[in-house]
């Protein structure tokens, strides 16, 4: 018997342990990307000169594996190339995961005057196209200095680089491959900032992005000397509501006033250069985009609300100046970097039905550089877009796409939308504008620009009587748009200036089916109410025109007040199918708060505007068969 319960107290005790290992093998984590990393990459630090005598900061990672050479793959950046030290390594590398499984040799770059960099920040540093002088020095000149250095220092090379970058860094792309060193050969400039005033972060169509810009501006700011990444306190508006935030700021100008108190310099220059003058003329770096040798994969989002022209821009310019270079048009259902950062499946309510994402990083940007840096695979097509609507890539041999014609929908009588003319006199629409009360950009609360608002359900504003709405019949055949959207109005206002918003939505047939959940229909709604899609107006597109600007960017002239003008304006491309059964929708209104700052209605300085110059206006559009009103769409005929 003793030794039975031994031999059973020893089993236990066996089973135990075996149960307590197993329990911390399945506590303890699978291998991180870092690990991986560290075990296939070595990080090293240098500090590089530029022609100037000025030193760039550079963290450089280099594969273990010396059995073979590598290209570069080069990120320059304002953000910091954290972490710092050559025992802290990033987490991963490249733009996607293929990137470090496959072998580059990954560099990371503190622009001038940012973190570790010697040197001056200046917003948008501009090209220097005749450079006399050493002294002479922008973010080509760098770009050239730099691969110099890598090519001679790092080993194990084979002469080939490619640069890319999103956002900023993506302007810091577009500018480093003007005047391309000659090992650079595949370059891709992602939502490059490429023109402020023009469409990009700080200005659409004269009027401020004020929402953003402000968010922005309260944490990147210029650095007195080199330093490294410090804990910064978020700025906090004491309000969830950034319409009631904005709204009690007054003027524009008392922003700095109030909040920054001259602390960032940054801003200011965004806030108080209203036209296009020479400060903005300087920073467009598309008429710049001459001598570029290397092939280019220009990556942008249909969504982005940050830099939504910035890649129409730059592609156009590389195409113009280097009409023999490389040049690809990338354009998916994504946010603003929503390619490199999420499976792109979704957006707010609006379902894509494939990870789009995950296809572009696999099948377009990956093949890419293997393609230019490594010899492998085939080249991409002239222009490669995802057409929402019936949720397909297309690839073309143009963007535009050549056999897309241009068409307009008119504005008509009784709120209706066709792609016929006014037949007879239908007289106009009035609504009155009142600065106090603006038309919110959503129809929820929120601190903050929601990435998710340029598809958001329009039917909160067209229940407002300061938004005009019309709508288009039932169509009875798809109808797919590629390319820009041109609203051509013809308005009048009481006041001596406006704003004109432009909306084009897809409106979803009634019996829409619900998503797939779970929520409480009828009365019976306890917690948030469902999701109703039946009738949904899905915001395809969407713009200001700040009307003072409607024959010049440099000299806003005065409305005179009742007289009928035209407000002709061009809006970002789109590739998007208004399918069978849908109704196309356009909705016109004079703000949009707080994504654009508010038109006082009187022609002034408007970030010095007094209380006193926001004032109410009437404000009309025309739909007559001599003072027709429209939206120009390019269509493509169907298959």
């Amino acid at each position: 018997m003793k030794k039975a319960r031994l031999i059973h107290l020893l089993w236990l005790c066996f089973a135990a342990s075996v149960l307590s290992q197993f329990a911390v093998a399945q506590e303890k984590p699978a291998a991180s990307e870092e690990d991986y990393v560290k075990a296939h990459y070595t990080k090293y630090e240098y500090r590089i000169p530029m022609r100037d005598g000025v030193h760039l900061f550079t963290s450089v990672y280099v594969p273990k594996d010396a059995s073979q050479s590598y290209p570069f793959m080069i990120d320059r950046t304002p953000y910091s190339v954290a972490p710092y030290g050559v025992d802290q390594y990033k987490k991963n590398l490249g733009p996607s995961d293929e990137f470090e499984k496959a072998g580059y040799i990954f560099v990371y770059q503190d622009v001038r005057g940012r973190y570790l960099s010697e040197g001056k920040f200046i917003e948008m540093h501009p090209h220097i196209d005749d450079k006399k002088s050493p002294q002479d020095v922008d973010d080509s000149s760098d770009m050239y200095d730099t691969l110099e250095y890598l090519l001679k220092h790092v080993p194990n090379n084979n002469g080939k680089a490619g640069i890319w970058g999103i956002s900023y860094p993506g302007f810091y792309t577009s500018a480093s491959i003007i005047d391309s060193h000659p090992a650079l050969k595949a370059a891709s400039p992602q939502a490059p900032m490429t023109n402020l005033f023009m469409g990009d972060d700080a200005y659409h169509g004269g009027a401020f992005m004020l929402g953003a810009n402000f968010g922005f501006y309260t944490s990147f700011k210029p650095f007195d000397e080199p330093s490294l990444p410090k804990h910064e306190v978020p700025f906090s508006m004491g309000t969830p509501n950034a319409y009631d935030f904005y709204l009690q700021a007054g003027p524009t100008s008392n922003l700095e006033k109030k909040y920054l108190n001259g602390s960032n310099p940054l801003f200011n220059d965004q806030l108080y250069h209203t036209m296009f003058d020479d400060y903005w003329k300087a920073r467009d770096l598309s008429q710049h985009m001459k001598n570029v040798k290397c092939a280019v994969l220009v990556v942008g989002g249909w969504y982005d609300t940050e830099d939504l022209s910035g890649p129409y821009g730059t592609f156009y310019a590389i195409n113009k100046f280097n009409p023999e270079t490389t040049t690809t048009l990338v354009e998916g259902p994504w946010v603003h970097g929503g390619w490199a950062r999420s499976d792109g499946d979704h957006l707010g309510d609006a379902q894509f039905n494939s990870k789009t994402a995950e296809f572009f990083r696999k099948n377009i940007q990956f093949p890419f550089f293997e393609y230019y840096l490594k010899g492998k695979g085939a080249p991409l097509p002239k222009a490669y877009v995802f057409e929402t609507g019936t949720n397909v890539w297309r690839t073309y041999s143009a963007w535009p796409p050549p056999q897309a014609k241009p068409k307009m929908l008119y504005l008509h009588a009784g709120a209706k939308l066709s792609f016929d003319p006014p037949a007879a006199k239908e007289g106009s629409d009035e609504y009155i504008s009142d600065p106090a009360h603006p038309v919110p950009f959503v129809g929820y609360t929120t601190d903050t620009v929601p990435q998710r608002y340029m598809v958001d359900d329009q039917r909160f504003a067209s229940s407002r009587t300061d938004v005009l709405v019309y709508q288009t019949e039932p169509l009875t055949e798809d109808v797919t748009i590629a390319g820009p959207i041109s609203p051509k109005l013809k308005v009048a206002t009481t006041g001596t200036d406006s704003d004109f918003i432009v909306k084009l939505i897809d409106v979803y047939p009634n019996d829409y089916p619900d998503p797939d959940t779970d929520s409480a229909a009828g009365k019976r709604v306890l917690n948030a109410p469902p999701l109703r899609m039946g009738g949904y107006q899905e915001l395809v597109r969407g713009e200001p025109m700040r009307a003072k600007f409607r024959n010049s960017w440099e000299k806003p002239e005065a409305m005179t007040p009742g007289k009928m003008t035209e407000v002709d304006f061009s809006m970002p491309d789109l590739n998007h199918t208004f399918r069978q059964g849908h109704r196309i929708m356009v909705q016109i209104q004079s703000s949009w708060f707080p994504l654009v700052d508010r038109n006082p209605q009187t022609f002034t300085d408007i970030p010095h505007a007094k209380p006193e110059d926001f004032k109410k206006a009437t404000e009309t559009v025309y739909h007559d068969r001599d003072a027709a009103s429209g939206i120009e769409v390019l269509v493509l005929p169907q298959p």
